[in-house]
């Protein structure tokens, strides 16, 4: 692997902060499969086990 096929870290002109270069082959641009994983997510209620609904109303004491 040469130095050119890597992610570069580029900073932030005015910040600490610094940012990595998109990794080689990779796409900012979201693709079809994303938007439908969303879709096909289950409804409330369905595959639910037998905790659900305890852990459901159960809360950390601090609350």
């Amino acid at each position: 692997m040469s130095a050119t096929d890597r992610q570069r870290i580029e900073r932030v002109p005015g910040s600490r902060r610094v940012k990595l270069t998109p990794a080689p082959g990779t796409s900012a641009e979201p693709v079809p499969g994303d938007e439908e994983a969303d879709a096909v997510a289950p409804a409330a209620g369905e595959g639910s086990g037998p905790n659900d609904e305890r852990l459901k109303r159960d809360v950390p004491p601090h609350y």
